[in-house]
């Protein structure tokens, strides 16, 4: 069994260990009121899009997301709270350790005895759901569910969920199709483009992300017979009927959007089966991006 294989399989319990321990953490992370910027770069951007979306959604202050690379050092914020697996990524060390000193920064990483431990002011660890695997799940996912439940938006159906993900068939042919499109609506748009980007990791694959009414401008010219397009959370009005007259698979999210998550993960590791890849070690990526400084190869 793979790594990613094993460690896609054990959310559910890391999802329920991240939700009790939220409480714990209540200070280090954003506080009602307090305008925050969520950063990461890879899987750890979608999920800080996921989580912008739902904390200014549930009435707890401003929120953006940005790639670290992209963040607008003019803009003022309460707190800067950063996603980072490895702690050594270098977009994202380097800026918090720019912003030392002028706003309050957290950091949720799966090692503490990295760069991240010193440059942030507060750090969060999830070290029960690290990863071997390259290609990032457990962490991201657990990532996310613990900033639900500081919301006060986790349930235990989200884990129930997750089960249902795991142990349910894929749709019949989709692991046949040659091009998946995934689409979401407000915090599911994120998690929409890290389902995407785990089937280019993993498998290979043609694969987009888009809002989903933005899908009819456009991007549903691809659709055909040979096409999957895959739903986060309630489709638009019409839109599966739209799909599916162009002879596209449909895919209906039903499940909590972070579990259909699971299940597009799932997705990707059978799609890299049958192409006889290895789904851990995607080509030309590492566990982390750490860059050498210029002048320094």
């Amino acid at each position: 069994m793979s790594h990613i294989t094993q460690e896609l399989n054990g959310q559910p319990d890391c999802w329920i260990r991240a939700a009790q321990e939220a409480h714990r953490h209540t200070e280090a992370l954003p506080l009602p009121g307090e305008r925050v910027a969520i950063v990461g770069c890879g899987t750890s951007y979608f999920m800080a899009q996921a989580a912008a979306v739902l904390r200014e959604g549930a009435g707890h202050g401003e929120t953006d997301a940005f790639a670290a690379s992209e963040f607008p050092r003019g803009r003022s914020y309460d707190r800067v709270l950063a996603l980072t697996r490895s702690g050594t990524t270098t977009e994202v060390v380097d800026l918090l350790g720019q912003l030392k000193g002028t706003v309050r920064t957290t950091a949720i990483t799966a090692d503490p005895g990295t760069p991240v431990m010193r440059a942030a002011d507060d750090l969060v660890v999830l070290d029960f759901a690290d990863e071997r695997s390259v290609v990032q799940t457990r962490f991201a996912t657990t990532a996310l569910t613990l900033l639900r439940a500081h919301l006060g938006l986790h349930t235990d159906a989200v884990v129930a969920d997750a089960r249902t993900a795991l142990s349910t068939p894929l749709p019949q042919g989709l692991v046949e199709c040659t091009q998946f499109t995934f689409l979401g609506r407000g915090w599911t748009v994120g998690l929409a483009a890290e389902a995407a980007l785990k089937m280019r990791e993993a498998s290979l694959s043609w694969t987009e992300a888009y809002p989903a009414m933005e899908y009819r401008h456009g991007p549903i010219s691809i659709t055909t017979r040979s096409t999957a397009t895959w739903m986060f959370g309630p489709a638009p009005a019409g839109l599966a009927e739209q799909v599916s007259a162009t002879g596209g698979l449909w895919v209906e999210g039903a499940l909590d959007p972070l579990a259909e998550l699971v299940r597009a993960q799932r997705l990707a590791v059978a799609v890299a089966a049958a192409r006889d890849l290895d789904p851990d070690r995607p080509r030309h990526l590492t566990r982390s991006v750490i860059l050498v400084p210029s002048g320094q190869e």
